[in-house]
């Protein structure tokens, strides 16, 4: 395995660029099917830091596919707070 193929290309799924090369080149998928497959972009970012590049390697792979071929979709938050309510002490 090579430095590229260790590579995280998802830190909330702990997914290398080689689990998502490997993937890929073996389905032919798109990004959705990449997804599932890899759960890359299924953490608590919802693919904020990983879906660029997961769309970039489906791309470079599989041919005649254009970028937002059913793309990854990002997930908000269920429901945002203030800092200070975070820090908030219970006593």
């Amino acid at each position: 395995m090579n430095n590229n193929e260790a590579l995280v290309i998802c830190r909330c799924e702990e997914v290398t660029y080689g689990q998502v090369f490997a993937t890929a080149k073996e389905h032919q998928c798109t990004s959705r099917e990449l997804k599932l497959r890899t759960r890359a972009g299924m953490g608590f970012c919802g693919g904020r830091t990983c879906r660029v590049m997961v769309d970039r390697i489906i791309e470079s792979i599989v041919p005649n596919t254009g970028e937002g071929e059913i793309p990854l979709k990002y997930q908000p938050p269920i429901r945002p707070i203030t800092f200070g309510t975070a820090g908030e002490k219970n006593d």
